[in-house]
């Protein structure tokens, strides 16, 4: 099993290094999310959150993870988190989700970037410093390569960490996060895939 995770770890290492660094926009990466149709045959269909319907081919041994929820007093200094966060017009992060990374995963996907999950959403993977009560919750304080920073986590956001997920997971009416490259515009083909499981449904 923590084979299978680590692999899964590398490929979205992987597959955030191809993002920046991708300069054919038709070869680059997508991230889709929604719920599965249905799976059969490695083929698995998606209706995205837009209502679109979209094919993704999934090799057979590719790993498929999922998530477990955690408390926010679970985060400790020294923890390396990824957490989504929408932008104020003051310029505060205020988070959509926080993923606290195992061990064994620090530096994935390190660093300050846009995200897609919404207007003025930013994905920051780094770690945490500190965490700090405020009048809005708590805040982490973050650092990473080249840059740092502070985002607020209300009491509603979730929070969660990775736990294993196969294939007989992706079953219809669970929602997915996949990350996929185009095959056509209709067509993808599985790099990653975060399923829902135990009702926790992948919040980034």
């Amino acid at each position: 099993m923590l084979t299978r995770i680590r692999i899964f770890l590398a490929l979205l290492a992987l597959t955030s290094v191809a993002q920046v660094l991708a300069q054919d926009t038709s070869a680059k990466p997508v991230r889709i999310r929604g719920e599965i149709v249905s799976y059969s045959g490695n083929v698995m269909v998606v209706k995205r959150r837009d209502a679109d319907m979209v094919q993704v081919d999934v090799k057979p041994d590719l790993a498929v993870a999922a998530l477990k929820a955690i408390q926010l007093a679970d985060i400790q200094p020294g923890n390396f988190i990824g957490t989504a966060a929408t932008s104020g017009r003051n310029g505060k992060l205020t988070a959509l989700e926080v993923l606290v990374f195992p061990e064994a995963a620090r530096g994935t996907g390190e660093g300050h970037y846009d995200w897609d999950l919404g207007p003025t959403t930013s994905m920051t993977n780094a770690n945490v410093d500190a965490v700090v009560k405020s009048t809005h919750g708590r805040e982490l304080k973050l650092s990473y390569k080249g840059g740092s920073n502070v985002v607020t986590v209300p009491k509603d956001v979730p929070i969660v960490t990775f736990t294993s997920a196969s294939h007989a997971d992706l079953t219809t009416g669970k929602q997915v996060f996949v990350v996929a490259t185009p095959v056509d515009a209709k067509t993808f083909s599985a790099v990653r895939i975060v399923v829902e499981k135990d009702g926790v449904v992948p919040p980034m």
